[in-house]
């Protein structure tokens, strides 16, 4: 086959977390459309929830690493969705052992193009190895404003960060000071940035999080492309979503709020019920999803404060495990979210306009909500000095930004943000992909 005919050939190698392989396979979907062979490689356990996302319609072609099997460890936990957090480190232990295995399946895929993540360093190196592969780029799912942040502190921690707006209260200084930490976590991510053959991929785009994405290039020395909020349009795939949608129907325009706090974070008891009185004490209506660790024989009803159902009504509805969020977002009775500001939430708020209560609970997620504050899409729900949530704050926060004249701003500024992406397309798309193209052709010498 001619060389300038044929599809590039790409190999999408997300982290084991949900909250990686959902922007990976949506980058996947990009990249399907405009000609790339695309392939996509993680665990049966995380494989099955993508293939119900593909649909028939995809060409993306699914590759199965098989982790070691380990007594505290079936295959079924080969995923760190609604893994109980003591697994977390055995399941990176089981992932490590597969370095192996994944070098047989880049010689037996042969791919153009590997994209990476951050967890662990071998992925490139396993492609620097096989002499059919050149080119390795690093795609991050997270903010530009967290990793540039977590760069700075870790590469320059004698030095203040230069944006002001963007810092971890000290309720929240323990998820800072890790940063500073020679940790062997820390140095993965640095590692993983070295790698990066030309260019690094970003989730985002310049309007959100520009300068943040220009101090990170500054400081890696390597050009950043940023991929856009990458959400794709909604589906209802079963009865569970919609029964939702039919209860949302009834509801007026903007009137209801969406909580949740992604797949792999679970509450504290403290956190839960302050959140389930807080949802009491608001003017809305809601969707509550709430998850609890596989494995543990948590039964909803013994969770939820005392008459909480019935208190509720028909104002609100609680649904255990998933619920459809983005077809949630969408949907126009939706008016606000209460969210961890995952960065996968924060962008698929942005895409469909619904401002942010944001509750953040760990990791990136309080630089996040930061961020979130700063370009004005959403309120903080800030905690008591000793970190603990507050119902009343929760309770006030929602009604500012959903019901309450003077949280307008908040929701005019959600719309034109969606507006704008809405505007832009797939600019940024398919700058990237001109640049992925272009790395490929030179490593051919076709220029």
């Amino acid at each position: 086959m001619d060389t300038k005919t044929k599809k590039t050939s790409v190999l999408l190698f997300p982290w084991l977390a949900y909250g990686h392989i959902s922007p990976f396979t949506d980058l996947g979907f990009q990249l399907e459309k405009r000609n790339f062979k695309v392939y996509l490689c993680s665990t049966p356990a995380n494989l099955r929830s993508i293939r119900k996302k593909l649909g028939e319609e995809s060409s993306i072609q699914l590759v199965e690493l098989h982790l070691e099997s380990l007594p505290s460890l079936p295959a079924e936990y080969h995923t760190t969705n609604g893994l109980p957090p003591y697994l977390m480190d055995t399941l990176k232990t089981a992932f490590d052992r597969a370095e192996p295995k994944f070098s047989n399946i880049l010689q037996t895929v042969k791919p153009d193009l590997l994209i990476y993540d951050f967890m662990r360093p071998w992925p490139p190196e396993a492609a620097v190895e096989k002499e059919e592969i050149f080119e390795q780029e690093y795609f991050i799912a997270t903010s530009s404003t967290m990793t540039s942040y977590m760069l700075h502190v870790y590469e320059r921690p004698y030095m203040k960060f230069p944006f002001s707006n963007i810092f971890y209260h000290d309720y929240e200084s323990i998820h800072g000071e890790k940063l500073k930490v020679k940790s062997v976590e820390n140095d993965l991510v640095m590692k993983s940035i070295d790698r990066s053959t030309k260019i690094i991929l970003i989730k985002g785009f310049k309007e959100m999080d520009g300068k943040y994405s220009d101090y990170l290039s500054g400081m890696s020395g390597k050009k950043i492309v940023q991929v856009g909020p990458l959400v794709q349009r909604p589906k209802c795939q079963d009865e569970d979503c919609e029964i939702i949608m039919n209860w949302l129907n009834k509801k007026e325009p903007s009137s209801t709020i969406f909580v949740s706090f992604g797949s792999e974070y679970f509450l504290s008891e403290e956190d839960f019920q302050e959140i389930a009185q807080g949802l009491l004490l608001a003017n809305v209506n809601f969707i509550w999803v709430v998850r609890f660790p596989l494995g543990e024989n948590i039964r909803l009803a013994e969770k939820l404060p005392s008459g909480f159902l019935e208190q509720v009504g028909d104002r609100g509805m609680v649904v255990e495990g998933w619920a459809p969020q983005s077809k949630i977002l969408e949907h126009s009775s939706t008016g606000g979210f209460v969210s961890h500001c995952g960065w996968n939430s924060v962008n698929e708020s942005m895409y469909f306009g619904v401002p942010i209560i944001a509750m953040p609970m760990h990791l990136d997620q309080p630089i996040n909500a930061k961020l979130v504050k700063e370009i004005g899409i959403g309120v903080e729900v800030v905690r008591d000095t000793n970190g603990k949530l507050e119902r009343e704050e929760i309770a006030a926060v929602i009604n500012h930004v959903v019901v309450e004249k003077d949280g307008e701003v908040v929701r005019k500024k959600a719309k034109e943000l969606k507006d704008n992406i809405k505007m832009r397309g797939e600019q940024e798309i398919d700058e990237m992909v001109k640049e992925l193209k272009q790395i490929c052709q030179k490593k051919d010498g076709l220029f």
